[in-house]
């Protein structure tokens, strides 16, 4: 929390209330410390609000250890701290979670860890968000301020797919926000189900770590494959032509349909035409002795599973009468207009195509931005657009 004595008083409504002469932020993951660093920078005053016991929690809790970056560093630092030098082109799980501890310690971000934001809803008498929340020790607090900053991502809650017989599966079951390595599963049958970055990443690991590993891809063309070569592609593209018509001719490229973020490849695709990984199509049901039907009536045996099934928004559990996001937890303005919505509430890291919020990112370094001069938010909100890392 950074406040000054001005900007803060406790006992103006109640000892349980707080008003904030500056913005709420509601999360501290990589967005939410941009945005606090921005507003430091600008001496603006703000209240950060963590349901964890630490910042960027995904990255340091719900995440496995041979975990990389999905894009560059030069386009995954955030503002006014760049990766150090020594880094390489894609860091590590620990090291980017030293590098935002360093960010940390930099700019002296300072949240209120432990707690969780129940409601934050818009009073139109006054004019004021008021965001309630409470600590594990039971504490209940309002912070009411003219400013709200959802910065909780959309990773916030993790995704379990309800497929027949998985409650009674005999082996263990696994989300991969609890899987760390594969040494767990060294000589086990495992089925991965999700082909996305963490179910690629997941099943290399555990075919390194001496398991047998077979991975669920339910369209072949559904979800492509790309190696790292392909994020500076579009890079290049932009020399020539416009952001958009690049954006657009990777999406034709890639034969998808609407703007998906890509799978990288760092060996799984070698593994798997070694015969290493298996693929096997959609899960139809799960039966006993840890048994597993799929979609083309196959029916193999399997020691656990690993759900690679992502995670989604929470958003619409607290942020009350607010039709600025859909269920999903994305903004319903379109894209790249979403980070600002009505009364005072903004949205950081919701991003809709990572090659625009790349390249907003890249350019806010360079570029100062001039519209609504008489915002609380006059650096940061440059900012709100860029999508830093995000797992799926």
């Amino acid at each position: 929390m950074v406040l000054l004595p001005a900007d803060r008083m406790d006992s103006l409504f109640s000892p349980r209330c707080m008003w904030v002469n500056g913005p709420i932020i509601v999360g501290a993951g990589p967005s939410g410390l941009a945005v606090a660093a921005c507003l430091r920078e600008q001496g603006v005053p703000y209240v950060m609000l963590e349901r964890a016991d630490c910042i960027a929690s995904l990255w340091q809790k719900c995440t496995y250890d041979c975990l990389k970056l999905n894009s560059n560093k030069t386009f995954s630092q955030l503002p006014r701290m760049p990766f150090p030098d020594h880094y390489p082109e894609y860091p590590t799980r620990r090291q980017f979670i030293d590098y935002l501890e360093d960010y940390v310690a930099a700019f002296e971000i300072k949240p209120e860890f432990n707690t969780t934001v129940r409601s934050a809803r818009y009073d139109e008498t006054s004019g004021l968000w008021h965001v309630g929340s409470t600590t594990t020790s039971g504490d209940v607090m309002e912070c009411i301020g003219r400013w709200l900053v959802v910065a909780t991502g959309v990773n916030a809650e993790t995704v379990v797919p309800d497929i027949p017989g998985l409650d009674g599966f005999e082996g263990n079951v696994t989300h991969v926000s609890d899987y760390k390595s594969g040494e767990a599963y060294r000589g086990q049958r495992v089925l991965v189900v999700g082909c996305g970055n963490s179910g690629m990443d997941v099943s290399l690991d555990l075919c390194d770590h001496g398991a047998r590993p077979a991975i669920v891809v339910r369209d072949a063309v559904y979800r492509e494959v790309l190696r790292k070569s392909t994020f500076e592609l579009p890079m290049l593209l932009m020399r020539w032509l416009s952001l958009w018509l690049a954006d657009k001719l990777m999406v034709l490229l890639a034969g998808k349909v609407e703007l998906r973020t890509p799978a990288l490849e760092h060996g799984a695709l070698v593994r798997i035409h070694a015969g290493d990984i298996d693929v096997v199509p959609e899960v139809k049901g799960f039966g006993k002795g840890g048994r597993v039907e799929f979609a083309d009536g196959r029916v193999l045996a399997f020691d656990a599973v690993v759900l690679a099934t992502g995670y989604r928004s929470n958003v619409a559990q607290w942020l009350q009468l607010n039709d600025f996001f859909n269920n999903d937890g994305y903004p319903n303005t379109v894209f790249p207009h979403g980070w600002k919505g009505p009364s005072g509430l903004y949205t950081a890291c919701q991003p809709h195509s990572q090659l625009t919020s790349l390249k907003l990112a890249a350019l806010s370094h360079t570029q100062e931005h001039t519209e609504h001069e008489d915002l609380v938010l006059p650096r940061a909100q440059r900012f709100l657009v860029y999508s830093p890392p995000f797992i799926q």
